[in-house]
């Protein structure tokens, strides 16, 4: 028998091109579902519960509700705020749970990437604990594609997308000049190499980037320099894409090395990304025209590129969770599920909490390169149909037209 009573749904974590799709799928859905009654957002993640921050998400405008779907960031506010083991404090929990009992709240839908999956997760054990009755549901996003247990994140692919066709202008920018050049991009990854490996994407349009450097695989600077100055020699521009954290084989992020590399004009040591480190070594040995480039939050919200295969998973596996959460599920991820390649199909399927929190999907070494400078075919394969499909999006006045939500509070009730 499904559970009478009313839901919460929370983004968290870095925002994406489509983690409003997601929330869109869970208000839709939920707004067909007879067992649940009032629909809330908490604002600011999982921030709002503690606080009892919650929007009622019945009082939207339902056109607005559906410019979500092709909206960027992430419209109820987010957080990174990590709830510490109930066992050692319990302070949090029981602030969210005398709110989850306040308001009738039966189900909870968590939007998020690694962290969210934790806190989902003990949110889970928690009310086993105490015996509250309540579905929870974690639904999957991260542009860096690390999650595990499915075949990939909603966010990825249009941040893929968005990548692969900058390196696609930036190269042909490149080549205007006679003159060389060196350009290097820096994309986001701390630890995955997701979205450096999409920039290969580019390459069957303009033969760019040339290089390609994942964290997966240990930075060598002088490697790096050999790699370059042989490519150099042949053709003087060069495009390089590498990740932000890309490090040593000590374990060091090239990135903390832009302490050693300039003074600005008020005597501050200047300070950079990966990108910027590896600008100045090239300038020193081996081309004094050199630029380096940071994407930076643009990747994760470019909604005038988004993959409409990336938008429509998105909204799927925000119908879903609500789907499984009334069917009785609790304690799950709704994971990806990949049918077929050709032609691509997708369906959804149910992986445990406590097997995704706090575990990260790497790219396999077997995709990479064997120099560990580039990425093989298996991963284009693998990264392709996720960035196709354009998304039509509503524009006003030459600009794209995004949800604007009333954000109308919930009265609070807990003392």
């Amino acid at each position: 028998m499904p559970k009478e009573g009313n839901c919460v749904v929370a983004q968290s974590g870095g925002p994406t091109a489509v983690i409003n799709a997601s929330l869109l799928g869970v208000i839709e859905e939920a707004m067909k579902q007879h067992p649940i009654r009032a629909i809330y957002g908490a604002k600011n993640g999982i921030i709002g519960l503690i606080d009892e921050e919650l929007y009622d998400l019945r009082m939207e405008d339902p056109e607005e509700l559906k410019l979500l779907k092709t909206t960027p960031s992430s419209a109820l506010g987010s957080c990174r705020y990590q709830l510490k083991p109930f066992e050692h404090d319990e302070k949090d929990y029981i602030k969210i749970f005398n709110v989850f009992e306040a308001h009738n709240i039966r189900y909870f839908f968590y939007i998020g990437g690694n962290d969210s999956m934790d806190t989902a997760d003990k949110l889970t054990r928690y009310a086993q604990k105490i015996g509250y009755d309540i579905c929870i549901i974690g639904i999957p996003k991260t542009i860096d594609n690390d999650l595990v247990m499915t075949d990939h994140c909603p966010g990825f692919g249009s941040a893929a997308k968005y990548i692969a066709t900058s390196v696609m202008e930036i190269a042909r920018d490149a080549v205007v000049y006679p003159t060389n050049i060196v350009t290097i991009i820096e994309v986001m990854g701390r630890n995955a190499g997701w979205l450096a490996a999409a920039s290969a994407l580019a390459s069957k349009d303009i033969g760019a980037p040339d290089l390609i450097y994942l964290p997966e695989v240990p930075f060598s600077i002088e490697k790096f320099l050999d790699d370059v100055r042989n490519i150099h020699k042949k053709t003087g521009k060069i495009t390089i894409v590498v990740s932000e954290g890309i490090k040593d084989r000590e374990g060091k992020y090239i990135a903390d090395m832009s302490h050693k590399f300039g003074i600005d004009a008020f005597g501050h040591v200047q300070l950079g990304g990966a990108a910027f480190v590896l600008e100045n070594i090239i300038r020193e040995e081996v081309e004094k025209r050199v630029k380096s480039i940071q994407f930076n939050v643009l990747q994760r919200s470019a909604a005038h590129i988004m993959s409409k295969t990336d938008v429509e998973e998105a909204y799927m596996v925000g119908r879903m969770a609500v789907r499984y959460a009334v069917e009785g599920a609790c304690g799950y991820m709704v994971a990806i599920k990949r049918d077929s390649d050709n032609p691509y199909s997708s369906s959804t399927e149910l992986v445990e909490l406590n097997k995704v929190a706090n575990a990260e999907k790497l790219v396999p070494l077997a995709w990479i390169s064997h120099d560990g400078n580039y990425v093989k075919e298996d991963a284009l394969n693998y990264i392709q149909p996720l960035i196709e499909g354009e998304v039509e999006v509503k524009y006003e006045k030459g600009l794209p037209r995004y949800a604007k939500l009333r954000k109308i509070m919930v009265p609070k009730k807990v003392v």
